[in-house]
Order: structure tokens, then sequence, then C-alpha cells
């Protein structure tokens, strides 16, 4: 018997190209811009007009406290210099990752991870801070992590204009709070933004599955870039870096290893596919 789509998934003129940039981050904050530049440069080279970085890009670091030591304001420090730059020399949109920046507990030795966005001409445009710290004990892994130890939470859900849409912006752990994504998709996001380090537990039990739920749930496009392998605090990262379209088919991904996952989007397929399949406009419940 033949089967048919229920829906038009052909990509129109419009498309634009976007990558997912993979890292193997450790506590050298110079080694990791230095690699994440000749990345952010490869994509660009390859046609992306927007790149995401991965959770904790510039530093992976040996103990949590430690990124209190490279904690910046917004606005200030070398970290988003140097993401100011790269975006303004390869007429770049780059969605940071996560970086340390100072919040009101720096005295204790907690900063925000904060994913900072900056446009094409190197202008900061938007500002997200994580919401959901990652205080997990995993019994039968023996593994036990209190990022809260180390951050401390944000409280708004944030969306920014860019040339491939609007984009809803989280980090790592949130992705397992469905309710973020439906505020952002409330906002206006048609794609979502997901840098990560998943650790390798979780990641092989749940991050496809997460990933494919959120896109398929919102009718939206996900970029999700990861941390992969081992880093010097003895983590183990999943790696997996992917980008998802709105229908849940994995576009382009990379197991493991330093690189640029890029695949091409239509700005267009959220809007059409919420139209023919309106499951967002035929919810009921708040």
């Amino acid at each position: 018997m033949a089967t048919w789509p229920i829906v038009s998934l052909n990509r129109s003129s419009n498309s634009v190209r976007v990558a997912a940039i993979q890292m193997n981050s450790g506590p050298d904050v110079a080694a990791n811009l230095e690699l994440a530049g000749s990345l952010l440069a490869e994509a660009a080279g390859d046609g992306c007009v927007l790149a995401v970085l991965p959770e904790n890009f510039a530093l992976m670091p040996e103990r949590g406290k430690d990124k209190a030591r490279h904690a910046e304001e917004p606005g200030e420090g070398p970290i988003q210099a140097f993401l100011s730059r790269q975006a303004a020399q390869h007429g770049l949109w780059i969605v940071s990752g996560s970086m340390p920046l100072v919040s009101p507990a720096i005295d204790a030795e907690r900063v925000y991870g904060a994913c900072p966005v900056f446009d094409a001409q190197g202008r900061r445009q938007a500002l997200y801070r994580k919401i959901h710290l990652f205080d997990v004990d995993l019994v039968d892994k023996q593994e036990s992590y209190r990022e809260s130890n180390s951050m401390y939470p944000g409280d708004d859900v944030i969306t920014v204009d860019t040339p491939i849409g609007r984009v809803g912006l989280t980090i790592c752990y949130d992705l397992r709070f469905p309710e973020m994504f439906r505020q952002l998709v409330d906002a206006g996001a048609t794609v979502f933004t997901v840098p990560a380090a998943f650790t390798a537990t979780t990641g092989e039990a749940h991050w496809h599955t997460l990933l494919r739920a959120r896109a398929i749930e919102n009718l939206a496009y996900v970029i999700a870039p990861g941390q992969y392998g081992l880093h010097p605090d003895d983590r183990a990262t999943f790696g997996h870096s992917l980008i998802c379209d709105p229908w849940g088919r994995i576009l382009a991904e990379e197991a493991e290893g330093n690189c640029v996952v890029a695949a091409d989007i239509d700005p267009e397929l959220p809007a059409r596919l919420r139209s023919e399949f309106p499951a967002l406009a035929n919810r009921r419940l708040d």
C-alpha cells in the first residue's frame, strides 16, 4: 500500500544553512577559544548564516567553582570580545552555547551559565541565563552532579529574531522541561537552540528522544551542539551534535570529534506545518 505524507515537507527556495559546533573543551580558555574560532571559520566558509556553540564552550573546568575566576560582566571581558570579533569577522550570527557571567552569588563562587547571541555585525542581540540547573544523582552509575554549587539560575525565557526565524534559547538540562519550550513557542519561536554537555549516561538514554520530541510537539527546528568525550574532571560527555527538523527528522549528526555539523533549513517550514497540522492551535489546556 502506498504511503503519502500528510503534510508538505519540501523546502522552499529560501533555505539557509546553519551549524551546530561540537567540541571537547577543557580548562584552558585560550585553547578553547582557538578551537572555537577555527570551527566558526569553517562554518562560515561552508555558507552558514548562524552557528551554535556547545555548553561550556570556553571552559570545562576541573572544578565547577573554577568558573568564577573567568566570570565576566555582561558586555565585558575577553570571551565576549572574542565572540563579537568572530561574528563580525565572518558575518555570522553566533549563539554562544554557554559561558560564565557574574551572578548575584559571585561572592559564593556561583555564576550564571549564560548564552549571549551576537549578530553578523558583532553586536549582542540577546542574553539568556540557564534556568534549570543539573542537580542529579545517577545511583546506578555512581555519578552525582550539583550545578547549583557553582551556578546560579536565571529566571527569564528569551527569544531572539535572526535570519533563520525567531530562536528560542535553552541550555542542556532545560531540554527536560517541555513547559519551557511551550513558553518559547508562545513567544513566537520557530527554532530552538539546545547547546549541551549531556553526560554519556543520560545522553545514550535520552538525548535523541528528547530533542526529537521537542521538535515534533512544537513543530520547530532544533539545533543541538554538544560537548563530547572525556574532560579533565573525568566527566564523559555524549556528543552526537545534531540538527532536527520540525517533523522530527535528523538532518545532520556527528557522534564525536571537534567538528561542524551543518544542514540547510527552511525558515518557512514551521509556519507551513503548523497550518497544515494544527496541533498547537488545537491545544485545550494551558
